[in-house]
């Protein structure tokens, strides 16, 4: 299967970027075929232009400054998020690129006013995540990370199986739970 691992966080020591070398290598071993888009590393310009904004609904013609992404996207057979949870939301760039990547006519097509689904060839969509605080606190707060990957991918990639994959309360975690974590992901990545 073809996979796009979409990766959003900024520093190469991190327990995030230990769960994306985990997720990258077990596909990999699998037998995927990965496109890794480490979104720092490629220096993602997560700002939507005035004139991207202006040029919103004009499909085709709207994805031309972010061709290559929306190509890739486009490629992928099953999309893999993975990322940190800051202050209950996505990291920026991550949000930038949903902004800027997911327009219509890519992820989704409008059509008489109705809004239609349009990434179907997608088969499997993940979220690998962390969160500081524990999922009591995100829950009140509206868990807007979970609500968008469960509900709003789902809905432009109707027929995919969508999987959230949270590690809650980083702040007091010990080895042994980081390790176990590690090791869950690792066998999600199995049954991709």
């Amino acid at each position: 299967m073809r996979v796009l691992v979409v990766y959003a966080h900024p520093v190469e020591t991190s327990f995030c970027a230990a769960l994306h070398t985990r997720v990258v290598d077990t596909l990999r071993a699998g037998g995927h075929e990965v496109d890794d888009c480490d979104l720092y590393a490629e220096d993602f310009e997560p700002r939507l232009s005035r004139e991207e904004r202006l040029g919103y609904h004009d499909v085709p013609q709207n994805r031309d400054p972010v061709a290559p992404h929306v190509d890739r996207l486009l490629a992928a057979e099953a999309l893999v998020l993975v990322f940190p949870v800051w202050n209950y939301g996505f990291p920026a760039i991550l949000k930038g690129y949903f902004d800027r990547v997911f327009l219509p006519g890519v992820s989704f097509r409008l059509e008489d006013g109705m809004v239609s689904p349009n990434l179907s060839h997608l088969k499997r969509i993940a979220a690998i995540t962390t969160y500081g605080g524990t999922r009591l606190r995100a829950f009140v707060l509206g868990d807007a990370p979970r609500k968008i990957v469960k509900r709003l991918l789902r809905a432009t990639s109707p027929g995919a199986r969508v999987d959230y994959h949270a590690l809650y309360d980083m702040n007091r975690n010990d080895r042994a739970t980081l390790d176990k974590h590690l090791e869950s992901v690792a066998r999600l990545m199995e049954r991709f």
